[in-house]
């Protein structure tokens, strides 16, 4: 096997590395690709002492060596942070699993709100939940105290006698809006 074949399968085993890191890091992976890792960097060893002739080789060889250093420095940082406990993406799981139990109760408290009330409060869950925004806090009685605090105003501007409830997401917040209904 000649040198470009040999840089094409660094480079090839490089790759399937990131993949296999970033499916570690996303959990999808019990263990980080060790072995790999040791296989590319006994590739990226291969030619240190060896000259290259071929300057497009060389490039090819000596950017890829780079692009395995780099990633290195970013997998170790990562994998400091799992350690410590501030990874973004394990901390994002732990939430969600946090926010899951004490959010089963209030489940069942929408069904003594009037069906209207309740629309809008599953309609607003869903849109934090859409935009990855926590929902624990997020009680029915809230919701509604919002609302009825709202209402009147929004009565005494418009001079109506009834209002329509709506949830829109506005640069990525969602939000509950009262408008007259006629």
């Amino acid at each position: 096997m000649g040198i470009a074949e040999e840089i094409d399968l660094f480079e090839q085993n490089l790759n399937d590395l990131i993949i296999r890191y970033e499916q570690y890091f996303l959990g999808l992976e019990k263990r980080a690709p060790n072995l790999l890792l040791d296989d590319v960097e006994r590739a990226s060893r291969k030619y240190q002492g060896y000259q290259i002739v071929n300057t497009m080789q060389k490039f090819r060889y000596n950017s890829t060596i780079a692009r395995l250093n780099s990633y290195k420095q970013y997998w170790n940082r990562i994998n400091r942070l799992i350690e410590d406990g501030k990874y973004s993406r394990d901390r994002f799981k732990m939430e969600m699993h946090q926010k899951e139990e004490p959010a089963a109760p209030s489940k069942k408290e929408p069904g003594r709100m009037n069906p209207e009330l309740q629309s809008v409060y599953q309609q607003f869950i869903e849109a934090r939940k859409a935009c990855n925004l926590p929902v624990a806090t997020i009680t029915p009685e809230k919701i509604a105290s919002a609302i009825e605090k709202q209402k009147p105003a929004i009565v005494k501007k418009y001079n109506c006698s009834n209002v329509e409830l709506i949830v829109v997401v506005e640069k990525g917040m969602p939000k509950i809006k009262v408008r007259p209904r006629h």
